[in-house]
């Protein structure tokens, strides 16, 4: 699988040692408090529900949930005014404290590189969602569109964090219990 990927650096999203040579990315959000919060987290990242949650944002229907070598096309925007790229889920994690996956571009995307969506719980209880990437333009409108695509990255970042602490304090009110 990752013989098709569009970039040489397979996993370094998963260390968190991002290569030379792109744009780095990482974004960290406050999500929500607690083992409860934590799994509820984690499920909507694992499920495409954050990304699901998201305006503008299209995973499609019948999407395998994230796994190594699972094949997604996520598209953004609206309408003629849509961009989609081929990914490929290069590794995918669900422990006691972290979860979450990182995929990859393959051919015809945009861009070239990986991005993860890390849910994490620190010792205190906090929990956080992490999106980290690395990235370099691989289209002709990705070149000339410049440094608006970091800015919109990073957008596209924060938005996740956002979505997924609406999902999260949302379960709350369906009379999940939460750990204080």
């Amino acid at each position: 699988m990752t013989d098709r990927l569009t970039y040489p650096e397979a996993g370094a999203t998963a260390v968190g040692r991002l290569p030379g040579g792109y744009h780095h990315l990482r974004v960290t959000t406050r999500v929500g408090h607690g083992g409860a919060d934590f799994r509820a987290a984690a499920d909507a990242v694992l499920s495409w529900r954050m990304h699901r949650a998201m305006t503008g944002v299209r995973i499609p229907g019948g999407t395998a949930d994230p796994a190594p070598g699972v094949r997604v096309t996520p598209a953004i925007g609206f309408g003629p005014l849509s961009v989609s790229g081929p990914c490929a889920v290069v590794w995918a994690v669900r422990e006691e404290r972290r979860a979450g996956f990182g995929y990859g571009t393959l051919p015809g995307h945009p861009e070239c590189g990986e991005e993860a969506f890390v849910v994490t719980m620190d010792a205190a209880g906090g929990v956080r969602l992490t999106v980290l990437a690395f990235s370099r333009p691989a289209r002709w409108f990705t070149r000339l569109a410049g440094p608006a695509v970091p800015l919109f990255q990073r957008y596209y970042a924060r938005s996740c964090g956002r979505a997924l602490r609406t999902l999260v304090r949302a379960g709350r009110g369906r009379g999940r219990p939460v750990d204080r």
